[in-house]
């Protein structure tokens, strides 16, 4: 599996106390937000530099600076929206576009509903979804995506299974996928073991 897990502790220390079933929406919002914070400096590491002359308090130096690299970040509704102001905190200048797919009752598979994307010319895309299960929906939204001739795709999810790892990675091999946990096992009704429940619920307090 083509994955990259971020083992930082204060990473691997945020998603234990999400998945704790005590754990109320608002420390779960708050918990989602810093750990996507956490997850966007390794995400954004290959960003381009430039350099800028400067002046310090001191005397005159080359400094560095973002070359102006265009981000999009696209969250799928409705859980993604709960990590989109943690990678906004990172990059304030970043657009927000908006994927909705719901799963078709008979033949499981993932439909459209809502696409609304920022100016895609020359702009690099986060897709964040916190929950990686089959991977139908990430899969599908990050083929909505090609289809608007989009090329650089990150896909940014907090847990994952193995099974949605490996059905990104058959259909969409190009795409990096950065998750916080790779857990075990889906169960019979398609839920990430030992996973943290439905993060939609969680992060908007419904059932």
């Amino acid at each position: 599996m083509h994955v990259q897990v971020m083992d930082h502790p204060l990473i691997q220390h945020k998603v234990t106390l999400m998945r704790m079933k005590e754990t109320g929406s608002k420390d779960f919002r708050d918990l989602l937000v810093e750990i996507t914070m956490l997850m966007g400096y390794e995400i954004t590491r290959d960003l381009p530099l430039e350099d800028v002359e400067i002046e310090t308090p001191i005397t005159k130096m080359t400094g560095k600076q973002l070359s102006g690299k265009q981000l999009g970040i696209v969250p799928v509704l409705r859980a993604g929206l709960g990590m989109v102001q943690g990678l906004l905190n990172l990059i304030p200048t970043a657009k927000v576009g908006h994927i909705g797919l719901y799963r078709d009752p008979k033949t499981l598979k993932p439909v459209e509903y809502y696409c609304k994307l920022p100016d895609v010319q020359d702009r690099d895309f986060i897709i964040v979804d916190p929950m990686l299960a089959t991977g139908g929906s990430a899969a599908a939204a990050i083929t909505m995506l090609k289809n608007r001739g989009i090329k650089n795709i990150k896909l940014m999810c907090l847990v994952a299974a193995p099974q949605g790892v490996q059905e990104i990675n058959k259909q969409h091999p190009d795409v990096r996928i950065f998750v916080a946990a790779l857990d075990d096992k889906l169960n019979e009704n398609g839920y990430i073991v030992p996973g943290l429940g439905d993060a939609g619920d969680r992060i908007f307090g419904t059932k």
